[in-house]
């Protein structure tokens, strides 16, 4: 289980750097400043839980019986998908609705850091 999650940490992180450079170099005379920044607020917090689920793979390394731990990387990726896709798409095609899937992914980060959190502290 651990290598699955370095592998998808390394692809998101990978994705990340890609959709940054997209977001900065072909989109930037294509968006508005404001959806512009809807954009890059998706790559950011991409960025941020792409590193998350590769401390999930190291974090497993080091607790390999943990059953908690993966479902925070589960749950990581579950908001990368809601939140961040759901910022690339809404920046791209102004689709204002898809902002009510966008606080789903929120959710979903918040809880895997929170039962990240709980999963070290109940390991022994």
């Amino acid at each position: 289980m651990p290598k699955t999650f370095l592998i998808l940490g390394a692809f998101n992180t990978f994705l990340c750097i890609t959709l940054g450079a997209f977001g900065a170099h072909g989109l930037k005379r294509v968006l508005s400043a404001d959806m512009l920044t809807v954009y890059h607020t998706g790559v950011q917090y991409h960025f941020y839980h792409a590193f998350g689920i590769i401390i999930i793979g190291l974090l497993l390394l080091h607790f390999p019986k943990s059953r908690l731990i993966p479902i925070s990387g589960w749950l990581m990726m579950v908001g990368i998908i809601l939140f961040s896709f759901s910022l690339y798409v809404l920046s791209v095609t102004e689709m204002r609705g898809l902002g009510m899937i966008t606080p789903f992914g929120g959710v979903s980060f918040l809880t895997a850091w929170g039962l990240l959190i709980y999963a070290v502290w109940k390991e022994k």
